[in-house]
């Protein structure tokens, strides 16, 4: 069952056509990476998937809603509640301690719960950090809480963008493996916009696009 539909997808801005014509979906559950080189519209998509931006023209549908037909206060719901997102900067507020990073997160979901907080950055490896500001962590420790704070509201999507891209391939790695390792045990569905063929590898199937289309979509051998 799909849960991610993308329909004729289209997004112009002033001077430039992004995506043209996009059709694809994405089923409960999948890993799919998105590739393709700059320019090419993978991160328009991934922004029009998690709600940041609206299309031209065309349909997307996630887990059954419409998101181009909820106003901004309930598309902003929406994003609460249902998406995480992971960007290639980590994007931590630099004057709180981990912990308080990741309830950042509750506090525009729901409640703030330390106890909740430092589960989750215990979960991605973090349980001698949850006091560590982000000047204190390494590039790879700042990631994990920010996919700690992705996951705090239990999405039933997470987005990522490039979110190894200011990694060393050590930390690539681990990272990469700790997603597949959380993947494997929540069932969440996951999109990753990536120009890297070494992180391909993790995801079960490829889109790669190019001038706004997508021009081969394919299962990634084991």
């Amino acid at each position: 069952m799909s849960f991610i539909t993308i329909e004729k997808v289209s997004k112009e801005y002033a001077t430039t056509r992004a995506l043209n014509g996009v059709d694809c979906t994405i089923g409960s559950g999948e890993w799919v990476n998105i590739m393709g080189p700059s320019g090419s519209g993978k991160s328009t998509l991934l922004n029009i998937l998690g709600g940041l931006d609206r299309p031209t023209e065309g349909i997307v549908t996630i887990n059954s809603t419409d998101i181009n037909r909820l106003s901004e206060d309930e598309l902003a719901r929406f994003r609460r509640e249902t998406i995480g997102f992971v960007f290639q900067q980590s994007h931590l507020i630099p004057y709180l301690d981990a912990t308080e990073n990741v309830m950042l997160a509750q506090y525009f979901h729901s409640i703030p719960d330390r106890g909740e907080a430092e589960e989750a950055l215990k979960r991605v490896g973090l349980g001698h950090r949850l006091r560590h500001r982000p000047a204190e962590l390494s590039g790879g420790e700042q990631q994990r809480v920010g996919i700690a704070r992705a996951l705090i509201n239990n999405p039933n999507l997470l987005l990522a963008d490039e979110p190894t891209g200011n990694l060393d391939r050590s930390n690539t790695r681990n990272i990469l493996e700790l997603l597949k390792e959380l993947h494997a045990q929540e069932k969440f569905t996951v999109v990753v916009v990536t120009h890297d063929p070494f992180v391909s590898q993790w995801a079960r199937r490829v889109i790669s696009m190019e001038d706004g289309r997508i021009i081969r979509d394919e299962p990634v051998r084991s």
